[in-house]
């Protein structure tokens, strides 16, 4: 319940993450386990809690936390990226997209439900307003195109809080694709 998932579940990913995220012991320290950094993140993407907050939480400094927060987010991403978030790539697959948005919410005709979503950050250094969005706060944006399940199948992550939605669908792969 703390990580807002079940125990088998983590325990695959661990399995499946763990050798992209372990370090080599060596004589000046010794690395933190896998899990603990897989359990730290996966609280902070559940919750947003701050580092600080995190720290206290699980035992281990806050600026370490953030040294490895993103590299335990791109493991992730990287073991199951190709197989959960997957983009049709046939008429048949597309329709059958469409297919289900009509039957399970009666919209007929759509491929995907789009938006947006921005994700709090500190200031980059020498970034000025370029990561200031419009809710007054930094950020980075996650767009992403979800099925009529609410599985992603297509998500862009990283352009700066002060684009806006259609800016970061207007410069993605995904509209030359479509």
């Amino acid at each position: 319940n703390f990580l807002r998932m079940e125990p088998a579940m983590f325990h695959e990913l661990l399995q499946r993450v763990s050798p992209r995220l372990t370090k080599a012991v060596t004589n000046f320290r010794r690395p933190l386990e896998p899990g603990l950094k897989l359990a730290i993140t996966l609280r902070f993407l559940a919750t947003g809690n701050s580092y600080r907050s995190l720290a206290y939480s699980f035992r281990v400094p806050h600026n370490t936390i953030s040294t490895f927060l993103a590299d335990v987010c791109e493991a992730i991403i990287g073991e199951y990226g190709a197989e959960v978030v997957t983009l049709p790539d046939t008429e048949e697959g597309w329709l059958e997209v469409s297919n289900n948005f009509g039957t399970r919410w009666y919209f007929h005709n759509a491929i995907g439900a789009i938006d947006g979503k921005h994700i709090a950050i500190k200031a980059p250094s020498n970034s000025g307003s370029l990561y200031h969005n419009y809710k007054g706060f930094f950020s980075i944006i996650l767009l992403g195109v979800v099925d009529a399940d609410c599985k992603f199948m297509w998500a862009d992550v990283g352009t700066n809080g002060s684009t806006s939605d259609c800016a970061v669908f207007n410069q993605s792969a995904l509209r030359t694709a479509l």
